[in-house]
């Protein structure tokens, strides 16, 4: 008996299957359900962090802020203030949280004046684990800070041994990348030999910033010159003005001064563009990074502590070394002794409520 063979096909598209679709599907599921970032300044006060924020976004997230003099700052401690706005460009929806952190560095005494800074984020993993952990994981709200602008002032010679102490305390908690604020006090030459001196004593000191990932080889030459450019520039020396002045007919944002105008979007200016391309063009890396490394250091943390293992190492960058395929393995090997551990948990729990309900009458057929 001969097999039968059967062959379907559409008549309008023979021979097409549709995995060239598979991006889209997942393009129009990611606006529908929209995009959650979390961004961080830290800086003294002065150094422009709220203004720079509004320049960023084009949105005023501070309307009602009241600032206190000085007398007011003796007795106050450092606070996180977090500020949640909803922006849409083209359809797409961003939900955007900006954590200030007024009080930092204005103290006489500094000491330890981070450590609510270093709680919030620890807060921010702790909340997220719980969710993750819970019934309800579909729904989960990332509130984990994504990228940390830390401001160095341009007044001093460098970085402060504040700056160093704070860095070296968050740099593997969360994406540092530092900042020149108001970099339009400075030449173009002292502008360079400042971020010459940061660079080296980041070096010095093995503090771990954020490092924009290479392009891949296939990727346009526009977008990998623009990518060397952003490189190259870190840290940024920025300004930002949300106030718009008419220069030779058009207006742009910027600050007024007796000898001209300095405009914010000028790459000639300072560094403001190269600070916006960078966020925008690696929010989606600064997200991954967060969770494959920032994330996991903490999780695996944790379960080392509750599992009473050695104390964990963290890891301060992205590597695909056997050596970390071998701690990965590690790591999920410990996952699936808590999960039976849950299971065993659950299945105790079941027995009891069978106890307490009364006996169960089996009956055979």
């Amino acid at each position: 008996m001969a097999s039968e063979h059967r062959t379907f096909t559409n008549p309008e598209q023979s021979g097409y299957v549709g995995f060239a679709n598979l991006p889209n599907q997942v393009h129009r599921k990611s606006v529908k359900k929209g995009f959650e970032f979390t961004l961080m300044v830290v800086g003294e006060s002065g150094l422009g962090k709220s203004t720079l924020v509004n320049s960023l976004f084009l949105t005023d997230l501070y309307p009602e802020r009241c600032i206190p003099g000085a007398a007011e700052k003796i007795d106050k401690t450092v606070s996180i203030d977090a500020s949640t706005v909803e922006i849409e460009e083209r359809g797409v929806k961003l939900r955007l949280t900006v954590v200030d952190t007024p009080g930092y560095g204005d103290a006489i005494n500094n000491i330890d004046c981070f450590q609510p800074i270093i709680r919030y984020i620890d807060d921010q993993f702790e909340r997220y684990l719980q969710d993750e952990s819970g019934l309800n994981r579909r729904n989960i709200v990332d509130n984990r800070v994504h990228c940390c602008f830390y401001f160095i002032s341009p007044t001093g010679h460098g970085l402060k041994p504040l700056d160093v102490e704070f860095m070296k305390a968050l740099h593997h908690k969360v994406n540092v990348v530092p900042v020149i604020a108001k970099s339009d006090t400075l030449t173009r030459k002292e502008v360079m030999k400042l971020k010459a001196k940061i660079v080296s004593e980041i070096e010095k000191h093995g503090i771990s910033t954020y490092r924009i990932p290479d392009c891949d080889s296939d990727e346009d030459e526009d977008f990998k010159e623009q990518n060397r450019q952003l490189k190259d520039g870190m840290p940024f020396a920025v300004c930002g003005s949300s106030q718009l002045i008419e220069v030779r007919g058009r207006k742009v944002r910027g600050r007024l001064y007796p000898w001209g105008v300095v405009e914010v979007e000028n790459p000639d200016h300072c560094d403001f563009i190269k600070l916006r391309s960078m966020l925008i063009t690696h929010m989606q890396d600064l997200q991954e990074v967060t969770q494959d490394v920032h994330y996991e250091n903490f999780r695996s943390e944790k379960l080392a502590r509750s599992g009473g293992s050695k104390p964990f190492k963290p890891k301060l960058k992205r590597e695909d070394s056997h050596d970390q395929m071998s701690e990965k393995d590690k790591i999920l090997l410990e996952k699936e002794a808590e999960l039976k551990r849950m299971q065993e948990m659950l299945a105790k729990m079941q027995q009891q409520m069978k106890q307490q309900g009364g006996e169960v009458t089996s009956h055979k057929i």
